[in-house]
């Protein structure tokens, strides 16, 4: 088998009301212009001679077309070469900028979405799911949490979580990174409203200082948060390890790192208790196996993150969920940015390989590949 075309889609869809941050971020009134903006993915599609055709995204939080140009730039070094080899094409495209500094960032997240869609190929050849190819047993059921209740004051935020318990959701996320003290009292009113049943665990999106983040994170140890997500910044790796240390809330992250390389600064020197890779980031199914490896030598679990992505990184993502053992919760996403405005790149693009949702677990279909069915006139109205 041969790969005869790659294709690049730059999707966007305006948000049309302004909306506040609705994560925590720094200088939050003039970023929020820009990064809350409008929803967006990229698109990799990957055709072969023998009639299957694969699909893959690539994370974007900024520039949409940025990705796109680069995977068309990279098209001849696919074309022709057995989308089977995901082994030896993710180390081609990776050694065409490696010794160029580029272990992050654009670049690897356009890797991302080409191996991405080529594993989809690679299922579909086999006439298997993915989650089958990686060693998943055949018909998992896997514990989702609902992400994520978030800044919209308490009364949203009370009734987000009543939303998320008359789904059947037995587990839910909270968005921090407010201040210490609207923080601790947005985490104690949902622990008041839902119950000691629930698991609650809270994401501050690298909203504090390491001193805010023990403070805030002694209060949270009240309420039995099962863990603390991203508390500071990404390469506060000795804020990280203080926190893990001084803490009894276990400590995640890994969401806005890349590669394995920049999971085991995580690892090593952060001494986190979990880390939480995104598949369309961090290099893809083929990097992510090796994350999972290094991990696995440390006994910390790897859990996928899907946060804002588009339909298709959350159907990847469910596949890792079904196939690593460690991979004990999914993070099921079920808020938008924008509370008046659905995002179609995450309801409409492509329905997810799920049977059945019950109880607070999900039962993965068995579809060949991720199990995509992407809606083509959501790309026509949504491509740039």
């Amino acid at each position: 088998m041969k790969i005869t075309n790659v294709e690049a889609f730059s999707l966007v869809v305006p948000i049309e009301n302004p909306i506040k941050a609705p994560i925590s971020i720094p200088y939050a009134d003039e970023l929020e212009k820009v990064v809350f903006k409008e929803y967006r993915t990229m698109l990799v599609k990957i055709e072969t001679d023998e009639g299957i055709t694969g699909y893959g995204e690539c994370m974007v939080r900024l520039a949409p077309t940025a990705t796109r140009d680069i995977v068309e730039y990279v098209k001849p070094l696919l074309i022709g070469k057995d989308p089977m080899n995901t082994e030896y094409i993710w180390e081609l495209l990776f050694g065409t900028m490696m010794n160029r500094g580029h272990y992050q960032g654009f670049y690897i997240e356009a890797i991302s979405g080409i191996d991405v869609a080529l594993w989809d190929i690679k299922g579909k050849a086999l006439n298997l799911p993915v989650y089958r190819l990686l060693g998943g047993s055949q018909y998992p059921k896997i514990w989702a949490y609902a992400s994520s209740i978030r800044f919209r004051g308490m009364e949203t935020m009370l009734a987000t979580a009543q939303n998320f318990v008359d789904q059947g959701f037995t587990a839910m996320k909270i968005k921090i990174g407010q201040g210490y003290e609207t923080d601790v009292m947005a985490v104690a009113a949902v622990r008041e409203h839902v119950g000691k049943d629930i698991t609650l665990m809270v994401d501050a999106n690298c909203g504090y200082d390491v001193k805010t983040a023990l403070k805030v994170g002694r209060e949270l140890e009240k309420y039995n948060i099962r863990w603390f997500e991203e508390p500071v910044a990404p390469d506060d790796y000795e804020g990280y390890r203080r926190l893990s240390e001084s803490l009894d809330i276990p400590i995640a992250g890994g969401e806005a790192h890349f590669l394995r390389y920049g999971l085991k600064e995580l690892i090593v020197r952060g001494k986190v208790d979990i880390i939480q890779p995104n598949v369309c980031r961090a290099g893809g199914v083929t990097e992510c196996l090796r994350i999972h490896g290094l991990a696995s030598a440390y006994n910390i679990p790897y859990l996928v993150h899907t946060g804002s992505s588009s339909a298709v990184c959350i159907a990847v993502s469910l596949h890792l969920a079904a196939a690593f053992n460690d991979c004990f919760i999914f993070e099921h996403m079920q808020s938008d940015w924008a509370k008046d405005q659905r995002n179609p790149l995450r309801w409409d693009l492509t329905t997810l390989p799920i049977k059945s949702f019950e109880n607070g677990y999900i039962e993965l279909d068995d579809k060949p590949g991720f199990g995509l069915e992407i809606n083509e006139e959501v790309i026509k109205k949504h491509r740039v």
